[in-house]
């Protein structure tokens, strides 16, 4: 892992997120986190290291997180490409490369659960 930030938070309490975990987890294979920060952001350092034990606990593959370092000009690889102007960013993809959802720093509740909650919006609309 290339960002400090996205170490994960060894105190973070995976059992208070069982169900943000739980469908992190279900669908460890089917996506991909792409996550825009900089180890020099206060907000990166705030909201990340709780996402990455969380990915953690959900036994999400290495190969299905892809940690984008910016620098304090917010600029890197992909940044264009994915429109990123806030970071932390986190863009969450299905395997033919659709952006199914996207985690922007103002958002008011944890990544996690917020990204947890968006896939089970994204998917459950699929199935149905």
């Amino acid at each position: 892992m290339s960002l400090e930030t996205m170490r994960p938070n060894p105190t973070w309490d995976a059992a208070s997120y069982d169900d943000a975990v739980d469908t992190l987890a279900a669908h460890r294979d089917e996506v991909t986190y792409r996550v825009w920060a900089g180890d020099w952001c206060k907000d990166c350092r705030a909201l990340l290291p709780d996402f990455a034990a969380a990915l953690e606990a959900a036994e999400v593959p290495e190969e299905r997180i892809e940690e984008i370092s910016l620098d304090e000009n917010k600029e890197g690889p992909k940044v264009d490409a994915y429109d990123v102007e806030y970071i932390p960013t986190i863009v969450v993809e299905d395997d033919d490369g659709a952006e199914l959802t996207r985690f922007v720093e103002e958002e008011r509740v944890p990544p996690a659960v917020w990204i947890a909650g968006q896939l089970e919006q994204e998917l459950e609309t699929e199935t149905v």
